[in-house]
């Protein structure tokens, strides 16, 4: 009995040390990150693989682009749209985590999510779309890493080039010539307030952009005029 026990809390203490050297590389990252563009993300490898299973040549579209060449009015609708306490909270806005479960409540299933940009950029570049607990537990770690870590400024630098905005069409610059065919810096306020709506859903939204999105998009541009960014 006791040589099964030692057997037990052995394996737990091996289980406990690689899960702490797998944080500590995770860590490493980030802080390489806060520095260094990412080439690509968890989620651009997921979306690839996905469409070389009907083309083999299929390449997405990204192109990296300073924070300074992305229009004001995209960084501000987005703050407006995903998450307008970024510059108050550090990763996890409780008032919009309150609002999203009541929300859920009154509608009896999971219609809102009350993530933050820090935990979507956590999530885009490290993880999958999966949903599951385990998931979501790591999801904090690493927004707890990023926030600790980077700047706002490179936070939303970071998130506004590497976000999902069509099938295998990555970040602002991408997202800005595909549905407009110019740079991210020439967007204008109802462009940016279109495009910063379809972020939850931007492969259906790349082709149903209906009247209830077109709203939206219209009560995010008057919003988005209030929103501070770094």
């Amino acid at each position: 009995m006791q040589g099964l026990l030692r057997g037990a809390v052995r394996g737990l203490a091996i289980a406990l040390l690689l899960l702490l050297f797998w944080q500590a590389v995770l860590l490493t990252q980030v802080v390489w990150w806060s520095r260094f563009d990412p080439g690509s993300t968890s989620f651009m490898r997921q979306r690839l693989a996905e469409l070389r299973k009907t083309d083999p040549k299929a390449e997405l579209r990204q192109r990296w682009v300073a924070y300074e060449n992305i229009s004001v009015h995209l960084k501000r609708a987005v703050v407006a749209a995903e998450d307008d306490r970024f510059l108050d909270h550090r990763g996890f806005d409780w008032e919009g985590i309150q609002r999203a479960l009541e929300r859920n409540a009154e509608r009896g299933r999971l219609a809102a999510g009350g993530s933050t940009i820090s935990q979507q950029l956590a999530k885009n570049l490290f993880l999958s779309s999966s949903r599951s607990w385990l998931r979501k537990g790591q999801e904090a770690v690493l927004t707890l890493m990023i926030e600790t870590t980077w700047e706002k400024r490179r936070i939303l630098e970071v998130y506004l080039n590497v976000a999902e905005w069509g099938n295998g069409v990555f970040g602002a610059e991408a997202a800005a010539r595909h549905y407009y065919g110019r740079p991210a810096s020439s967007l204008g306020p109802a462009e940016a307030a279109r495009l910063a709506v379809m972020l939850p859903n931007p492969r259906r939204y790349e082709n149903e952009f209906g009247p209830r999105l077109a709203a939206h998009a219209a009560r995010v541009q008057r919003r988005m005029i209030h929103s501070q960014v770094p």
